[in-house]
């Protein structure tokens, strides 16, 4: 061990990369820090740390002075557990605690935005309301689609609180599929899935019962329409029909224009055969 000492910070990392830390025969793998597990990359690294005595290296007060070989050895965990490019970083900290505050200083922001980011998804999950123009199956994939956004950042959605919201945010149309669930389902232990089910199989319910009454209005309708329509009167549509006198559609023979107008030749020619006598 003290000829690892001796190298240079490199090597240390290297060297550290290679192996897993153990105290007592028990294997501590080091975490590896990404842009977004600072959180909890910190957590595991402070009890890797302290089961190997050198994290007082890390959280010493500024006029302590910390043993060279824990400084060191604290180091050399820090440089193995983070990625090439945010080494480039601390390479040039002279004490594992320098390096270490340069790492929160900067992965700290990072968290700060991915919690100000869960905050407004919050938001967005409360103030989220299903239109009546929108389906369960759509309403649905929005609740997923923010649970899933904030799951990623950190912030778990269970299934009572998803159940929760899509029950109370549902049209009217649903209170009485609602008051049924709730009156004989436990809501605290209800998978969000089954609520999606129960909501769709009254929803298409609703849907079929609808197009009946839809068809059945429309039927009546037609069928007022056409008496009413006799009743008054109503003009009959004459374009499909053709008169038997002249073969032409739109009129009825009875009324046939050809039909008026060789009635009108026949009766001149009646009356001019009429006339002849008394002219001569």
């Amino acid at each position: 061990m003290p000829k690892i000492l001796r190298f240079n910070k490199m090597s240390i990392v290297e060297h550290s990369a290679s192996r897993s830390m153990r105290e007592g025969g028990v294997s501590l793998p080091y975490p590896m820090l990404t842009s977004t597990n600072y959180s909890t990359w910190a957590i595991k690294m402070e009890a890797n740390m302290e089961a190997q005595g050198i994290w007082d290296a890390i959280e010493s007060a500024a006029d302590d002075v910390v043993e060279k070989k824990k400084d060191k050895m604290a180091l050399a965990c820090l440089f193995g557990a983070v990625p090439d490019e945010v080494l480039q970083q601390i390479a040039n900290k002279k004490t594992a605690k320098e390096a270490w505050e340069s790492l929160k200083t900067r992965f700290l922001g990072v968290d700060r935005v991915k919690k100000a980011r869960v905050q407004t998804l919050k938001s967005e999950f409360k103030a989220l309301c299903m239109k009546k123009t929108e389906t369960i199956d759509e309403f649905a994939g929005k609740i997923s689609g923010l649970a899933n956004a904030m799951s990623g950042l950190g912030a778990t959605m269970t299934d009572d609180e998803l159940v929760k919201k899509l029950l109370d945010s549902v049209p009217e149309k649903f209170l009485h599929i609602i008051a049924a669930i709730e009156q004989f389902c436990d809501l605290d232990t209800m998978p969000f899935e089954e609520a999606i089910g129960r909501l769709k199989a009254f929803e298409e319910r609703i849907r079929k019962h609808s197009d009946n009454d839809g068809e059945q209005l429309l039927l009546t309708t037609r069928n007022t329409d056409d008496g009413a329509g006799r009743a008054r009167g109503k003009r009959f549509d004459k374009s499909k029909v053709m008169c038997y006198h002249c073969q032409e559609l739109g009129h009825f023979a009875f009324e046939c224009p050809a039909k008026k107008k060789n009635k009108e030749i026949a009766l001149l020619a009646t009356a001019s055969s009429d006339d002849e006598p008394t002219l001569l």
